[in-house]
């Protein structure tokens, strides 16, 4: 592949055309921030007009600790909430509505909006050390893309489990849920890669093309209109609370939350 730098996302576009690899570059947790976000979006609009492409690839860039460990908190204050969202959230859109197969290469942690990255994608190949998890309910606040992807890619209860308790799953248990399409042996997650990468590539574009329309119908993947009805429930509901503004603090400052009585 010859590559070209963006500053917070790698993009590298193989000879042929055929593969699109777009690659966090903000290590080593490869965090989330507005900028990052924009970046991805463009990337992948520019991309859906490419008639060479066959797949898309996302991973993180070599020897990053984590995939992806979730949005910048920076981004979650009261001024900037709403535009990272809408950001994070056209991403993710974009990811579900992309025209061709995407597939996600995780190799460490994806946590928060990390693994609704993944959740967002077509195929997600993992090596035994990743981990996934929907950590929000631990600062008060909820997922919102996982809250329409996870329950028809894991089940409702195993969703339920997750996204409530805010745990975080191992690669073999997140395998056996069906969020990972399949797991690598230990050291060989780039062959695993490379053999459903030739697969992709060896198909007709054109078939590709009609057949993720085709998934995107059965699996109700195209999820603007709700996606817009929950962001408006983060934004005017949950940010109106002071539990949420409270768990972004006690996480800033590195304390156990103090959550409001209920009354």
């Amino acid at each position: 592949m010859s590559g070209e730098h963006d500053a917070l996302v790698r993009v590298q576009r193989a000879s042929s055309g055929a593969v699109l690899r777009l690659s966090l570059d903000r290590p080593p947790l490869n965090v989330l921030s507005t900028e990052l976000l924009s970046e991805l979006d463009s990337a992948l609009e520019e991309a859906t007009t490419d008639a060479r492409l066959k797949v898309v690839v996302l991973d993180a860039v070599p020897g990053a600790r984590a995939f992806c460990a979730g949005v910048d908190v920076a981004d979650h204050t009261t001024d900037r909430v709403a535009d990272m969202l809408s950001t994070f959230h056209r991403v993710c859109q974009g990811l579900c509505n992309f025209p061709l197969p995407i597939v996600a290469v995780v190799d460490g942690a994806a946590l928060g909006g990390g693994c609704e990255i993944v959740a967002s994608c077509d195929v997600v190949l993992a090596s035994p050390r990743a981990r996934f998890g929907q950590p929000e309910i631990k600062l008060a606040a909820f997922a919102p893309v996982a809250s329409l992807l996870l329950p028809a890619a894991i089940g409702p209860q195993r969703a339920a489990d997750w996204l409530l308790t805010g745990r975080t799953v191992g690669a073999e248990e997140a395998a056996a849920a069906g969020l990972v399409s399949r797991l690598a042996p230990d050291g060989e997650l780039a062959e695993l890669e490379a053999d459903v990468l030739n697969a992709f590539c060896g198909a007709s574009g054109t078939a590709l093309r009609l057949a993720k329309r085709a998934l995107r119908a059965g699996n109700g993947k195209d999820i603007t209109e709700q996606l817009h009805n929950l962001e408006r429930l983060y934004l005017d509901e949950l940010m109106a609370t002071a539990d949420a503004h409270e768990g972004l603090a006690a996480f800033i400052e590195k304390r156990p939350p103090q959550w409001q009585q209920e009354r």
